[in-house]
């Protein structure tokens, strides 16, 4: 027999993480060897533990399921991910697609999909919950039709990092901190995300990071 799939398991809520381990933990063939409450942990406990699958929350603090995706790919290539949400977004799924993920469950039936996303994934095979299959593809043809393309971004990649950061309140020096960059920098991706959102403050980049899914209200 080979070796159960070495899982690291992400989300901000313990209740979340201990009903998704009690799921996974009735199969001989995956077993969690990491847990982690929030992305920038995540990326820690997966440069540690070098496990061979990762599910993360999309809504965490410090840095989104999506943004510790990101990066946690970039480190380890070989790594399959998939995203666990309670949120039904076309969005966060072309996103997730960007950034490597391998499928998208929802929270609301993972007893149903978990299992078989997570074996999906480890044959490098696509998942995505059912239910959404169908609203995609005619979304993506709908857009097809009028001569669109997938969304783009509208901000960076680093600039979306600090705009959740801010909008959790984190203060510069502290972002400075986290991000690895000096305070100086902090302010200039903040200047340019006020400019490029058509934002005043503080407060209008937190209910742009909430409409946007970055955080919770």
């Amino acid at each position: 027999m080979s070796a159960p799939t070495r899982i690291l398991l992400a989300d901000d809520h313990a209740l979340v993480r201990r009903g998704v381990r009690l799921i996974l933990d009735n199969e001989p063939d995956l077993v969690v060897v990491a847990e982690a409450g929030d992305g920038a942990e995540a990326i820690d406990q997966a440069g540690e533990h070098q496990p061979d699958l990762a599910i993360l929350d999309i809504a965490m603090p410090r840095l989104t399921g999506l943004q510790a995706a990101r990066e946690m790919i970039r480190r380890q290539p070989s790594l399959r991910v998939l995203l666990l949400t309670m949120y039904d977004n076309e969005q966060f799924f072309f996103e997730g697609l960007r950034v490597g993920a391998s499928g998208y469950v929802l929270k609301s039936v993972a007893d149903r999909d978990l299992v078989q996303a997570c074996r999906a994934a480890m044959r490098d095979e696509p998942f995505l919950y059912p239910g959404a299959v169908t609203a995609l593809v005619h979304d993506y043809l709908d857009r097809v039709a009028r001569g669109e393309s997938v969304p783009e971004r509208t901000i960076t990649v680093r600039e979306e990092e600090v705009l959740k950061l801010v909008a959790e309140g984190h203060s510069s020096r502290e972002i400075a901190e986290l991000l690895f960059i000096s305070v100086k920098t902090v302010e200039r991706h903040r200047t340019n995300l006020l400019q490029k959102l058509g934002l005043r403050d503080r407060l209008g980049l937190a209910r742009y990071a909430i409409r946007v899914g970055l955080i919770e209200p």
